[in-house]
């Protein structure tokens, strides 16, 4: 079950807090922090490599992707 981040939207003279909820894909997603009733969104946070196999050199990992892009787009 994946793990989702949220964030309260501060009022007046609050801080925002973040917390984790663990969720269903299929569930929507939260409108209010569940111990505040505080408006809240959800945050896009960096995912979890899955390490491939045993080891953890450089080598073990597949090579970049080339450009898919045609024309100058620069990110060669």
């Amino acid at each position: 079950m994946p793990t989702y981040v949220y964030e309260t939207i501060p009022g007046a003279k609050k801080k925002a807090r973040r917390f984790e909820v663990y969720q269903s894909i299929k569930d929507d997603p939260l409108s209010t922090d569940p111990e505040t009733g505080d408006p809240v969104k959800r945050v896009i946070s960096g995912g979890m490599e899955i390490p491939r196999g045993s080891s953890s050199s450089a080598t073990d990992r597949p090579a970049a992707p080339s450009c898919v892009h045609s024309g100058g787009c620069g990110c060669r």
